[in-house]
Order: structure tokens, then sequence, then C-alpha cells
């Protein structure tokens, strides 16, 4: 008797079978994604079960049409997204900022000359983190080394805005931390 036939053990589905690769391959930049979207810990773990959630349901629809990668990307983002404007909703909007204030970002207060490297990417996920929502995404996503093509599949954007837009982050962040290097 084949495996699942008038047996109580049910079989691996299509849908099951593309959730663990899913999962196996990209579970760590998953859980990545979720602490570039929410500081909180805790509710970070509880965004990274969300986004496997949704990951595991979407796939009874995937047709293939992109890559494994960017939908996968794509679901944690929209996920990503739907927990920070619930997380809106709950409290008032307090630290984000849009492009336009980041180099008002990143005080001198606690940055010493000789900060590990550690340090200095706590503190740019920290700057990162109070972005807005849109440009959060993008720059997460250039941190998780997508093109400029594959952004644009999960965000919406065309390739010439995610490549502008990331330009202007970068430089709007390198610019903060440079700045801090002046005052220390």
């Amino acid at each position: 008797m084949a495996r699942g036939e008038n047996s109580l053990e049910p079989t691996a589905t299509t849908q099951d079978v593309r959730y663990r690769e899913a999962a196996r391959t990209y579970a760590a930049a998953i859980e990545r994604l979720a602490r570039g979207y929410e500081a909180d810990a805790d509710l970070a773990r509880d965004l990274v079960q969300d986004i496997h959630a949704a990951l595991w349901r979407s796939f009874a629809y995937f047709e293939g049409q992109c890559s494994l990668r960017s939908w996968v990307y794509r679901i944690a983002h929209n996920v990503a997204v739907s927990h920070i404007q619930a997380a809106r909703r709950a409290r008032p909007a307090s630290g984000r900022c849009g492009l336009e204030e980041i180099d008002q970002l990143a005080a001198p207060d606690d940055i010493e000359r000789e900060a590990s490297e550690s340090q200095l990417a706590r503190r740019l996920l920290a700057t990162i983190h109070r972005l807005k929502p849109a440009d959060r995404q993008v720059m997460l996503l250039y941190l998780e080394e997508l093109t400029a093509e594959e952004i644009g599949d999960v965000t919406g954007l065309s390739a010439g805005a995610v490549a502008t837009r990331i330009h202007r982050l970068k430089s709007l962040l390198a610019e903060a931390f440079q700045t801090e290097e002046f005052d220390a």
C-alpha cells in the first residue's frame, strides 16, 4: 500500500513541500527581516511565526510566475507591513521619520570611536527601524541583497524608483554615521 492510500497518515501536499523548501532556504532571512521590522524581540518572534503561517497558506495559490525567492520576500514583507500598520494603529507613532529627517537621527550620544562592527550594525538597524515603512522595506530588501528588479517585484515600485530610493537612503545613512564620527 502506498503511503497515504487508505491510511490515516496524511501525505505531504505540494503546498507542504514548497513551504518546507522555502522555510529551509529562507528561515534566516525571514528572522532578519522580522528583526528589521520589529525592534521588540518577543514581537519579532511573533512576526516570524505570522510570516511562516502566511507563507504556508500562500503556497496554496503559488503558480510559479516569479522566483521562489521573490515570492517568499513578497509574502514576508506584506505580513511585516500589516504588522507595522496594526502596531501603528494600536499606539501613536513615535520615533519614526522620513528621508527628509534622517540626518537628524543617530545622535552622537553613546557611540565611541572604538565601537565594534556589531555595535554599528545594531545602530544601523535601529536607524532603519525609525524609517517610514516603505523606506524601511526597500532598505531591508537591499540589505538582503535583492536586486532593484527583485525589490520592485516585492514592493510594486519600478526598478528605477528602487535604485533612486536606495541611493538616497544610503547617502542619508552614511551622512548620519559620518556626522556621528566627527562629533564623537
